[in-house]
């Protein structure tokens, strides 16, 4: 296998219990990933790394491997990277590549997974991860005084020095670096997204009524 893709889909979550379950326009929202990667031909395999049972029958259902997730690495503090490598290493062959679609990121642009495989391709980086652009005023407040981050008092929006925030839409590495607990390396290629897809990333009941929004925007 050249090139597979991991969806890791734990079943505990606070905030929003059983989201990974929830039917998004129909669909199971780990589903929305599952689809997503078996719809690019690139793709060799697709696996989902779940402790849930749930998840792991949609997932059965949709066709596509399951690997069981101990559960020392599906607590509210374990990285995403511990469930990759325990994929990897599940594996009796190795693949070169890992492209990582999270559950919690169901909505995607169309083309993202294609175009993000030919930049990583042609310029033989060893990871790719979604950017977006923040336009927000941001600061930090410190001894009850908000302290302005990237602008200055007054200052238009419009004028704003950009600044970025990973969208979660899909991170892609070669698998050495996940075995080494890696999965956006110092030279990583930071992919920019102008899409309202990038600012979804389903955490709380309130993401989940956005994302049903921008669902049904999209595709009537």
């Amino acid at each position: 296998m050249k090139t597979i893709a991991i969806i890791p889909a734990r079943g505990g979550s606070k905030r929003l219990p059983g989201k990974n379950s929830m039917l998004l326009g129909g669909i199971p929202l780990v589903a929305h990933s599952i689809l997503y990667a078996q719809a690019d031909s690139r793709i060799d395999a697709v696996y989902v790394s779940t402790d849930d049972t749930e998840i792991k029958k949609i997932a059965i259902a949709y066709g596509v491997q399951v690997i069981d997730r101990p559960q020392h690495l599906a607590g509210d503090l374990e990285p995403t990277v511990t469930a990759l490598k325990h994929v990897l290493e599940s594996l009796e062959s190795k693949p070169e590549t890992v492209v990582l679609l999270q559950p919690t990121n169901p909505l995607r642009p169309k083309d993202l997974l294609q175009n993000a495989l030919e930049i990583y391709e042609k310029g033989r980086y060893e990871s790719l991860f979604t950017v977006t652009q923040s336009h927000q005023k941001l600061g930090k407040i410190k001894e009850d005084k908000f302290i302005p981050f990237n602008y200055e008092p007054g200052q238009r929006s419009q004028d704003l020095e950009p600044l970025y925030f990973e969208n979660g839409l899909l991170y892609i590495c070669k698998s050495e670096l996940i075995l080494n607990d890696t999965i956006i390396s110092k030279e990583a290629y930071p992919m920019l997204i102008d899409h309202p897809f990038g600012s979804v990333d389903i955490d709380t009941l309130e993401d989940f009524d956005y994302a049903v929004y921008l669902h049904k925007k999209h595709t009537l």
